[in-house]
């Protein structure tokens, strides 16, 4: 995207503009704007700037040791990689067997009670503040804080759904972060009768709220139209895993393309092949790559991950409230995708209540409290895992050798394929709200509420260190600033003197 600009004729006349670091997402990043002679943006970056190393340092491990050390990736999604590693290992146990019927289940509950407590955490902590206060709300009232004062009810659903999630954890992993439980052939220990019987107790409650969040979304959602539906808005493909007959998939499915319009790319391709149909582009002002479709090459392959995706290219949710909630977001497309970034908000939503809903039915079925817990089949030196992680489609790859330690790494996480479409809709509102000439706090807030609409968690897509001032530099050709303003960490704005 924009890449002509760095050989453009004249680049005397270009200005650059830059935001580091993002709030309100889990890790830290920079975004930089750089302008033409007439002020117009032209290009538009979103820069991760931490050494990635994971994929390195794991190599020379034995590889029961993965799934517990790939989650140190993330303190909020750690069980999205220690699921999805355990899949890909679980080839170096049993081969290509099924799991045990217990074992899937508990890995299911599990999985979910993940995405639900993730989807609670960044909608009522993270995305809310926007969503409740408006993109001009002061900064120092437009956070958690604020929505704990003016919206307890709000607050309190929050805390409370992403709780309940954060148990169903500990159950089943010992810990609600940085747990075991699932393990490389199967699972660790079984789910105890009397812990399935105080986990029973509360799913109502839960199902109810997250049906409540989800209608208070969808409400706002169409109330504020066409702002909703035109910020950020960009056109891109949908990818995403889906079941065999259709229904939205988290854990276990075949891959689903669909283009911009609706129409069906790939369908139930086994994600074992994915090196067949994705590619992984590098650029040298970032960390994070930039996954395209070979089919459709780098400039028209760049596609969209997660709830969004998974909520436009499946046919039905198989639980009834989602699926009665699909239907009206289906109907809010006119039966096409729908591409407004904001409506992430909404498919998250609906992805909470089914994983309530999900969770639900798994704890009332009998083999969740099953003993069988290991599978058994011809190990092979080869694993590929994919699940659908709260933010997207999470991918790990590893090889091991004859001393059962691993030889390859490879994951691509959810965020690094949302890459390009965070770049692009960071370019459509910085050409809609920037003036080109002053730097204020609402074009700031604005350029990260489109970024947070996605969700991105730029620890894992980088596995980043550190954490550095918010600042927004104007500089012209020479590097000299032009105009600075920097955000504090209590939220305090100030402009340096030119």
């Amino acid at each position: 995207m924009g890449e002509s600009l760095e050989t453009a004729a004249d680049p005397q006349h270009l200005r650059r503009i830059v935001i580091e670091p993002l709030s309100r997402v889990e890790g830290h990043g920079k975004v930089t704007l750089l302008l033409d002679e007439q002020r117009k943006v032209h290009q538009a970056r979103l820069h991760i700037v931490e050494f990635r190393g994971f994929e390195r340092f794991i190599q020379g491990r034995p590889y029961w040791e993965v799934p517990t050390l790939v989650q140190r990736l993330c303190g909020i999604c750690p069980v999205s990689h220690l699921v999805c590693a355990s899949k890909a290992c679980d080839f170096f146990v049993s081969g290509d067997s099924p799991m045990t019927p217990t074992t899937d289940k508990l890995r299911r509950l599990l999985h979910y009670a993940q995405t639900l407590q993730s989807h609670a955490l960044h909608f009522f902590h993270l995305g809310s503040p926007d969503l409740l206060f408006g993109f001009d709300d002061d900064v120092a009232h437009r956070n958690y804080v604020g929505v704990i004062q003016d919206h307890p009810e709000v607050a309190i659903w929050g805390v409370r759904i992403r709780k309940y999630g954060q148990e169903v954890i500990r159950f089943l992993t010992g810990k609600r972060i940085h747990g075991t439980g699932s393990v490389p052939g199967g699972f660790n220990k079984p789910l105890m009768a009397e812990e399935r019987e105080f986990l029973l107790k509360g799913i109502d409650k839960i199902v109810t709220r997250s049906h409540h969040a989800m209608e208070g979304i969808r409400q706002q959602f169409l109330a504020r139209q066409p702002e909703y539906g035109t910020f950020g808005l960009i056109r891109s493909n949908f990818l995403s895993l889906i079941r065999s007959d259709g229904g939205l998939e988290l854990y276990h499915g075949g891959f689903r393309v669909k283009d911009a319009d609706g129409h069906v790319l790939l369908d139930h391709f086994d994600y074992r092949g994915y090196t067949e149909i994705l590619k992984e582009e590098v650029k040298p002002w970032t960390y994070m790559k930039f996954p395209h479709l070979t089919m459709l090459g780098r400039d028209a392959g760049w596609y969209r991950v997660g709830p969004l995706a998974r909520v436009n290219n499946c046919d039905f949710i198989p639980t009834p409230l989602a699926e009665t909630a699909r239907r009206e977001f289906v109907a809010f497309g006119g039966g096409r995708p729908v591409h407004a970034p904001l409506a992430f908000h909404w498919a998250r939503m609906i992805e909470m209540l089914h994983c309530a809903e999900t969770i639900r039915e798994l704890l009332l079925d009998p083999e969740i409290v099953g003993t069988d817990l290991m599978a058994k089949g011809e190990r092979q030196r080869e694993g590929i895992g994919v699940i659908e992680a709260p933010r997207g489609t999470l991918f790990h790859h590893y090889r091991i050798d004859e001393n059962d330690c691993i030889t390859k790494a490879n994951l691509i996480v959810s965020t690094t394929s949302n890459n390009q479409a965070m770049n692009e809709s960071v370019r459509a509102v910085a050409t809609t709200y920037f003036d080109g000439r002053e730097i204020t706090e609402g074009l700031l807030n604005r350029i990260e509420v489109a970024i947070r609409a996605y969700d991105p968690c730029l620890s894992c897509a980088t596995h980043a260190v550190g954490k550095m001032p918010l600042q927004v530099e104007v500089l012209d050709a020479e590097g000299n600033v032009v105009d600075r303003l920097t955000k504090s960490s209590t939220g305090e704005l100030s402009r340096e003197p030119r």
